[in-house]
């Protein structure tokens, strides 16, 4: 069964066939999972959800395309591990859903080894060029560029680190030779995919595409945006991906044709030409890390850590609230929805102010998550008025007095993700991106480049000289608001996977669904379908044309700033529950939940 997906087709005939060519694709066996009630009991009536599938018993993958998907369960059920799955299900979304994440792109991830305990955090961020300076995003006059003309072209990418994210699961936790999971992707690239009706509705509304070289003749073949059901074919990533597949990506994809390719798009971009030179991309390493982890409840909660500020500042939001009893509150209320947006605003304050890459700026890490620290910021918190600002904290062990917080800077809501449990109960939760939808509109291989450098600070200083902690450097990797997580009970067995897309939105898409599943007993399809309702620094956005956009007039008067807007998250999670594992499928997207 196909879940509701996020753009409606053009017309009603080509949607219908896109269903039916992707549910022939997902034959045989897997069915599309979505969760069932929970066996511990629901503490109040609950959101009605579409969807009522059985549980899995052996493994499971949920992912923004079924067509990747589909490329990850045959992994598993070839006995492959969670990283082997996570990795096939990439290489295919780089394809089928190039508007998000690829190859060309960053990612970060979460990895739970059960045979050690161990949670590991992979860091595939990518990395300014060295040639990058602080000024890289203000015009003559010394103001921030505009938006638009910050992320299109070469300016903007940063060196790859997918690819090298990838190798480094691989190495630790595959299973399956590198090789094979090629396979998926290489053959779907050959004989070509549908066109979704998301992926045409992406294309039509973006102009820059077609005025693009490369975008134009790959979306735009006869002057007009790829049909939905097109048959899209691609022919460089398939060889591409044939010479990925030989081994080590250090030298297949950072050496090599495939490294020409990219330094000539970007160097060469008829927009805005770039700086990456051979040796940046030689020089890039995806990084193993501790994740952030906090004790919440009964529960053991873990996230990605810097250059990701997604991590800490769910775990600040989460900690704040310790002290709130949700048995007491209604799910989605303006009462429960105002103690979390006032957690957020103080998340963000401390986010702006201190997060950036941890090679580069002293991030107080332990401070930020300190139960006194964060029992003294829960206490600036009102039961029912709106505080005037939420300015940041001075978290315990902070050994550089940050003076500039640049704000929010111009991280767009796209990206990916994905969760994956495996057969000897290895979990991941792997959040990947290009950045903006169609990242910097460039491409080299047949993949999409990132625009990721734009979530750098665009000001890199204050008024007065204060640096900011997020400002460009050369080999820097700038802040994300990515935050793949993973949820663990009080004996330490997995219990959660989860994270979204939304750019700076993701904190508050996670933090809400963590809320509703772990606090508010929801289900975790009930907790990825909430109405959204969050804060993403001073302002408070609920999602237009649901429940929560009847908040609006109550959080105005207890002082909010509030914005209604429409809200395309794409939480996908993994749960165990006593019948099995369960799938949570955002409908706001095209993804599936697929399990045995």
């Amino acid at each position: 069964m196909i879940r509701r997906l996020s753009a409606a087709a053009p017309d009603a005939v080509r949607a219908l066939a896109f269903r039916l060519v992707v549910a022939l694709a997902l034959l045989p066996g897997a069915a599309v999972l979505s969760a069932p009630a929970r066996a511990d009991t629901q503490a109040r009536p609950a959101p009605a959800t579409a969807v009522q599938v059985q549980p899995a018993q052996k493994h499971m993958v949920a992912a923004a395309n079924p067509l990747a998907a589909r490329a990850g369960l045959a992994m598993l059920r070839r006995g492959g591990s969670a990283a082997d799955a996570a990795i096939a299900t990439q290489l295919v979304l780089t394809l089928v859903e190039p508007q998000s994440s690829g190859i060309g792109g960053g990612a970060f991830a979460l990895y739970f080894d059960p045979a050690t305990g161990k949670t590991t955090a992979y860091d595939g961020r990518e990395t300014a060029p060295k040639a990058a300076q602080p000024d890289r995003f203000l015009d003559a006059s010394g103001q921030p560029m505009g938006r638009r003309k910050a992320i299109l072209g070469g300016r903007s990418v940063g060196v790859p680190g997918v690819p090298a994210l990838l190798w480094q699961l691989h190495k630790d936790h595959g299973k399956l030779p590198w090789a094979d999971l090629f396979a998926p992707a290489i053959g779907l690239a050959e004989r070509g995919f549908p066109v979704s009706p998301r992926l045409h509705t992406l294309i039509a509304e973006d102009a820059a595409l077609a005025a693009m070289p490369a975008t134009k003749a790959y979306f735009y073949p006869d002057g007009q945006p790829l049909a939905v059901g097109a048959i899209l074919k691609n022919p460089a990533l398939a060889g591409t991906l044939r010479r990925m597949a030989k081994g080590d990506p250090a030298k297949t994809f950072y050496r090599g044709p495939i490294a020409t390719a990219i330094v000539r798009a970007v160097r060469h971009a008829s927009v805005a030409a770039g700086d990456i030179t051979p040796r940046d991309l030689l020089a890039y390493r995806a990084k193993r890390r501790d994740p952030v982890c906090m004790d919440y409840r009964v529960w053991r909660v873990c996230s990605m850590p810097p250059p990701s500020s997604g991590g800490l500042t769910v775990l600040q939001t989460l900690g704040m609230l310790r002290g709130v009893d949700f048995a007491k509150l209604t799910s989605g209320s303006a009462a429960e929805t105002h103690l979390v947006v006032e957690a957020e605003r103080l998340a963000f304050a401390d986010r702006n102010l201190y997060i950036g890459d941890p090679d580069f700026v002293d991030v107080p890490v332990r401070g930020l998550l300190d139960p006194a620290y964060l029992a003294q910021r829960a206490r600036l918190i009102a039961p029912d008025r709106a505080m005037s600002k939420a300015e940041a904290g001075t978290p315990p062990g902070l050994k550089h007095a940050w003076r500039y917080t640049p704000g929010l800077g111009a991280e767009p809501p796209s990206t990916s993700h994905l969760s994956v449990v495996d057969d000897a109960g290895a979990a991941l939760a792997m959040t990947t991106s290009v950045e903006g939808a169609f990242g910097s509109h460039l491409m080299a291989g047949g993949f999409i480049l990132n625009n990721q450098l734009t979530d750098f600070s665009f000001r890199p200083t204050g008024p007065d000289g204060a640096r900011a902690a997020n400002a460009v450097a050369g080999g820097k990797r700038p802040m994300s608001s990515m935050s793949p997580t993973l949820v663990f009970d009080k004996d330490g067995r997995f219990d959660l996977a989860i994270g979204s897309p939304g750019g700076p939105f993701i904190i508050g898409y996670v933090a809400q669904a963590l809320i509703g599943y772990l606090d508010q007993r929801l289900t975790i399809q009930q907790a990825v379908e909430q109405p959204h309702a969050l804060a993403m620094g001073e302002r408070v956005f609920l999602e237009a044309g649901t429940a929560a956009a009847a908040l609006a007039p109550i959080l105005k008067a207890e002082g909010h700033d509030v914005t209604v807007l429409p809200m395309t998250s794409g939480l996908y999670a993994i749960a165990r529950t006593p019948r099995g594992l369960v799938g949570g499928v955002d409908p706001r997207r095209e993804g599936v939940a697929l399990g045995d």
